[in-house]
């Protein structure tokens, strides 16, 4: 018997998809932040996250509120990735026999907040005994057409560029299993980019949330584009509170920043002549689209690589 482990996520992922047939209406399948299906003029985006208790949030560290609150969060990051905005959500919930309802209701606020700030609606799902506490969410969104922004549209010659600094929700993870204080709270509570995101698209390539990390992004957009890329090393935005984490724990914060992930922020690419239209979203240029090859430089090329791994 192979262990899972061997294959990898994405190989398990490839192998499924390698035997799936494709239904006339679908633009985009397997592959992406979410599947995409022709609409008339607009574009539906289908995507679905599932978090289970000790993989995806802790119940020791995180609130019961924080834990529904992150649910929607990271579902919402996906339709920000393809330039998109989300309408609709189900939510499927397997229940654990030391969960009472206030702790249960205290989950649904916190998807209500976050349901309510990004105006989506819950409009149904399932709820069922399990031995773990397990949450999915499915949800539905729209893009234009002229705006959808897919991993494999990235061109020989982008930038590639991120929104926000790199790293700082696995610094907090870290320090909470260290059990240090303070600097948890993008990893406790993260937010996404959907704005950013629905401003960036009419202008830029490919782009992609920071889930699993730059290194595991940049190679998603890479594989999907059929395309190499360089990444400066000493262009990747750390924050300061990011390294001083890192010397608290005697840790690379380079290391969160290229595989921890969760950080949530965009990577996308932009032909080099278009970057001053999005000077004012303060785009960081951390490297180049080239014909081949993935690599991260600090003076000497080194392979990209890294990631978070589920298997």
């Amino acid at each position: 018997m192979t262990d899972i482990s061997e294959v990898g996520e994405f190989g398990l992922i490839d192998r499924i998809a390698e035997r799936i047939k494709e239904k006339e209406g679908l633009v985009k399948g397997i592959g992406d932040d979410c599947a995409v299906l022709e609409d008339g003029d607009y574009y539906t985006l289908l995507t679905t996250d599932m978090l289970v208790s000790g993989d995806h949030f802790n119940r020791n560290w995180h609130s019961p509120w924080q834990i529904g609150w992150k649910s929607i969060i990271v579902n919402i990051s996906d339709i920000a990735a393809m330039g998109g905005y989300p309408e609709w959500c189900l939510v499927s919930i397997a229940l654990p026999d030391d969960v009472d309802y206030e702790y249960v209701d205290d989950i649904f606020k916190g998807m209500l907040d976050a349901s309510e700030k990004y105006e989506l609606s819950i409009i149904g799902g399932d709820t069922t005994h399990g031995d773990l506490l397990v949450i999915n969410i499915t949800l539905i969104g729209d893009v234009e057409k002229e705006n959808l922004c897919m991993r494999g549209d990235a061109e020989v010659g982008d930038l590639i560029c991120v929104s926000g600094d790199l790293g700082k929700s696995w610094a907090g993870l870290d320090l909470l299993r260290a059990g240090k204080e303070g600097y948890t709270e993008f990893h406790l509570q993260p937010d996404c980019r959907l704005e950013l995101g629905r401003r960036l698209a009419p202008h830029v390539n490919g782009m992609i949330d920071v889930s699993d990390g730059l290194a595991s992004e940049v190679n998603h957009i890479c594989d999907e584009s059929g395309v190499g890329a360089l990444v400066e090393k000493d262009k990747v935005p750390i924050s300061d509170r990011t390294r001083e984490a890192g010397k608290i724990l005697d840790k690379d914060p380079m290391f969160w920043a290229l595989s921890g992930g969760e950080d949530f922020e965009l990577v996308f690419t932009i032909p080099e002549e278009d970057l001053d239209r999005i000077e004012d979203t303060e785009p960081i240029v951390v490297g180049k689209i080239t014909e081949e090859g993935r690599y991260i430089s600090n003076g000497e090329k080194k392979p990209l690589e890294g990631g978070y791994k589920h298997f």
